[in-house]
């Protein structure tokens, strides 16, 4: 049974098609994996069948009495609210049916004979859905997901309005699971999770009796959790079936089978072109001619396939500095609280390390203390003389500036050509360098600050998170570009498949962290 139903639907942005008569199907119980590159639509396409946008034209049709979740990381957790608090929101469809019960208990004391049978069966009807819905466990529900999420290391009781960034999204995760939608539709989940946390959503995700529709470019966690794919690309979805994998290796065998109907097609039409070319003009075969011509007229063309644009990243090296790069001692960072205990370690030149931890312990507090941004609560850190730090922060407010004025503000002695041509190189198309960067997506985002972090000179580069958001080709050509580079690193990541390769050390901040 088809749960959701996509047909036809187009959708254009500032003149750009985002989707053309895309049409998609939810069946009941399927774990779908929505995959695409950077700015082909993804984002757009939750938008517009949870409600959030209207599409220029197509239908979306829900089956009757549908309910969904859908995590969107930049829904406000209201002031106020303790994370117990917040999470037990998702409960509020249960409470007004439990307030409806009560009702019905009050009825039933005082109603007539005929009355009362029709106030039974309502009674039966609502005992069975909240009992269904794990309503007389609620507490026991809420402490085993968040504590499958790192929850209950932050503390139950903490306000939200305190939590940094990775915990408020945990914390908005928690309460979409929790919901236990009939369609759960989520957006990067993996983002901000450590490794062990996306172990156990892994788990739960595998183990989902429901239908579920994700955007991820966590290609392990995709082949674990999700047993159809719909891949967007030109506006256009195609549905396979099985995991990550089976994707790639249909998507390949598609692409070859196309590239290989354009070359006969195109063969034929040259071939047909040349003989209307010679025999138009000759009496005795003119009609032949025009024969041939009718049928190239009424030939449906196949369209060369479009190759999207990989970006080639690569960092310029400053001046080597001195073997201490960075020297700490009995260092503790944090901002009103301590949460760290006393630091002392030295990183050596080109040096490549990776910081692992969980979420809100103060992995990107460390990096902002050695870089000199926040101050730290106390001790010292020392830095060479000769450093030139080169900083990516995993996040970056949303801006009006568009792609070409956010490099070329910063960068005012580059050719509006060489603006271009940086930005081209990390992947970038012309509707994305004239785009404003709120607008652009996730991972067109982190192309453009990444384009901006090429054009200056450094010895030690700084990545918090640099990751989330990208697609396979971009991580894997960062992971590349990071390999090359023959400075010093320190890397913050959630992603051992990607780290791990590039580093010679990894630290892990639970073993410092308060």
């Amino acid at each position: 049974m088809s749960i959701l139903t996509v047909e036809n639907v187009s959708h254009s942005y500032g003149g750009r098609i985002i989707l053309q008569n895309a049409s998609f199907r939810l069946l009941k119980g399927e774990h779908v994996g929505l995959v695409g590159a950077n700015g082909e639509g993804k984002t757009t396409f939750l938008n517009i069948i949870t409600g959030n946008l209207m599409p220029d034209s197509g239908k979306i049709s829900w089956c009757n009495r549908v309910t969904t979740g859908y995590l969107d990381q930049y829904t406000a957790l209201g002031e106020g609210k303790t994370i117990r608090s917040y999470l037990r929101e998702a409960f509020a469809h249960l409470d007004k049916l439990d307030a409806e019960l009560q009702e019905v208990y009050e009825k039933m004391s005082t109603c007539g004979e005929d009355e009362l049978q029709r106030l039974m069966d309502d009674m039966s009807e609502i005992t069975e859905i909240l009992e269904g819905g794990g309503y007389y466990m609620i507490d026991a529900r809420i402490q085993e997901t968040a504590q499958g999420l790192g929850l209950c290391e932050i503390g139950l009781d903490r306000d939200v309005t305190e939590l940094s960034g990775g915990q408020r999204a945990k914390v908005l995760l928690a309460k979409v699971l929790l919901e236990n939608p009939m369609i759960l539709i989520l957006d990067e989940p993996t983002n901000f999770l450590d490794e062990s946390h996306i172990a156990w959503l892994k788990n739960f995700l595998r183990n989902y009796d429901n239908a579920f529709i994700m955007v991820s470019h966590d290609i392990p966690f995709l082949n674990d959790t999700v047993n159809i794919i719909y891949h967007v690309d030109n506006g256009v979805l195609t549905r396979y079936v099985g995991n990550y994998d089976k994707f790639e290796e249909a998507h390949a065998l598609r692409q070859k089978q196309q590239d290989l109907a354009y070359e006969r097609q195109q063969k034929e039409i040259e071939t047909m072109e040349t003989f209307i070319a010679k025999n138009k003009a000759r009496a005795a075969t003119a009609t032949l001619a025009r024969s041939r011509q009718k049928k190239l007229d009424k030939m449906d063309i196949i369209e060369k396939r479009h190759e999207r644009p990989k970006p080639s990243f690569g960092f310029r090296e400053a001046r080597t500095p001195g073997r201490e790069v960075i020297v700490v001692k009995d260092l503790v960072i944090g901002y009103n609280r301590a949460l760290t205990k006393p630091l002392n370690f030295m990183i050596e030149r080109n040096k490549k390390i990776a910081i692992k931890g969980a979420n809100g312990i103060g992995k990107s507090t460390l990096l902002k203390t050695l870089l000199g941004i926040i101050p730290p609560l106390s001790g010292n850190v020392e830095t060479d003389r000769f450093v030139e730090p080169g900083y990516f922060e995993q996040e970056e407010a949303p801006s009006e500036k568009t792609a070409l004025d956010t490099i070329w503000d910063e960068f005012p002695g580059m050719g509006i050509a060489e603006v271009r041509g940086a930005l081209a190189r990390c992947g970038l198309t012309n509707e994305h360098i004239t785009s404003k960067m709120k607008v652009l997506s996730g991972g067109e985002n982190a192309k453009v600050r990444l384009c901006r972090l090429m054009q200056r000179d450094f010895n030690l580069l700084v990545l918090d998170e640099p990751t989330n958001h990208l697609d396979k080709d971009a991580k894997e050509e960062l992971q590349r570009a990071i390999k090359d580079f023959k400075g010093t690193v320190i890397l913050v990541s959630h992603e051992p498949e990607f780290y791990e390769p590039i580093v010679g050390e990894i630290w892990n901040a639970e073993e410092w962290a308060i």
